[in-house]
């Protein structure tokens, strides 16, 4: 018997030494990109069975890849924990009573197919957020908004899709210079608008749900949207809020090259996961829901939301705009031959004709 728990656990460890080193190539298909995403499991999966290998005559050898396979995945979730220092600075108490200066946003990914639309507007009236991102809307759903939201967000957005890309922001906030783009993959919209505070300053408000990352599939459109959403926002003459259901984790490849083009700030560094997806299985989340900004903005406050019917939790984030960029956060730069690379891949991912992924899932 003990020989088969040995024998079992060496499988098991064989198995996540290979998700572990998957992600670290430069691979981009589905299969390899998504290995990312369990890394939080693979670290607890890795120190259990460890912990069991050590018990085991000739265990010890298994117990220590467990061990480096469970230290690597540390490497990566440890900054999303209280251990690590945020990046988002914390707005001081001068700023947070500057009331004027703050930005309220909830982004909410409602799964096309969920019809409780009473659950989002509810949620949406209970946190009177200044902006709200809905993700996955179709003509019913914004139908349903209006008719509950209208009267408290004057500013619209309405993107309504069938395939499930489509999206609406509501705002109390003026939206000016206004952009519904298709940047990579048709049918996959973006929207691009400048938002003015009431002390007058405006900010750019990026939002954006990329492709998802499946096993039979390249995640190229994903990865050249993320890309070139970066690039944007580092020339940007703005500050600078990225948000929306990015499909990918926090620490992924991905997304820390999107930090190293953009400069942008992750608050859920040094504060938590915040897992939004997958709500209705404890044991299988992830962080993809997210807020990114320049290092004009503080922090104060964010929080994962109930749930809505859909697969994703609502996020909820507060900022306040300062005088000033924040100093020390330090997320890398791209070098020439990453950005050249990446605008590269954005080239040829725009020229390329296709559905986007996943557009008949929930028809």
């Amino acid at each position: 018997m003990t020989g088969y728990v040995h024998g079992v656990i060496s499988v098991c460890a064989a198995i996540l030494v290979v998700a572990t080193l998957l992600p670290l190539s430069k691979v981009r298909q589905g299969l390899v990109r998504g290995a990312a995403f369990f890394r939080i499991q693979m670290f607890w999966i890795a120190t259990g069975l460890g912990a069991i290998a050590m018990m085991l005559p000739q265990g010890r050898w298994v117990a220590l890849v467990l061990a480096g396979t469970a230290a690597v995945q540390l490497i990566y979730i440890a900054k999303f924990t209280p251990v690590w220092r945020a990046q988002s600075v914390t707005a001081t108490a001068a700023l947070r009573r500057e009331t004027d200066r703050h930005i309220s946003l909830l982004s909410a990914n409602v799964k096309k197919s969920n019809r409780d639309f009473a659950a989002l507007i509810t949620l949406v009236r209970n946190n009177n957020a200044d902006v709200v991102m809905a993700i996955e809307v179709d003509d019913d759903w914004i139908a349903a908004l209006e008719a509950g939201l209208r009267d408290s967000y004057p500013h619209w957005v309405r993107v309504p899709r069938d395939n499930g890309y489509g999206m609406c922001v509501m705002s109390r906030l003026a939206l000016d210079d206004t952009q519904v783009r298709e940047i990579v993959t048709k049918g996959v919209p973006s929207v691009r608008t400048k938002v003015t505070l009431r002390a007058g300053g405006a900010v750019r408000l990026y939002v954006v749900h990329p492709e998802p990352p499946v096993v039979n599939h390249d995640t190229k459109g994903r990865d050249s949207e993320i890309a070139q959403i970066g690039l944007e926002a580092a020339e940007d003459d703005l500050p600078v809020i990225v948000t929306g259901d990015l499909n990918d984790v926090a620490w992924s490849t991905t997304t820390r090259r999107f930090q190293r083009l953009s400069a942008l700030l992750d608050p859920r560094v040094g504060r938590g996961f915040f897992n939004t997806f997958h709500a209705f299985h404890w044991w299988a989340r992830w962080p993809l829901d997210h807020l990114f900004h320049t290092p004009h903005f503080r922090f104060l406050g964010m929080a994962r939301l109930d749930k809505i019917g859909s697969d994703h939790f609502p996020m909820l984030f507060t900022l306040a705009l300062a005088d000033s960029p924040a100093q020390g956060a330090d997320v890398g730069s791209a070098d020439s031959e990453e950005t050249a690379e990446v605008k590269q891949m954005i080239k040829a991912e725009a020229a390329r004709p296709r559905a986007p992924i996943g557009g008949d899932w929930e028809g």
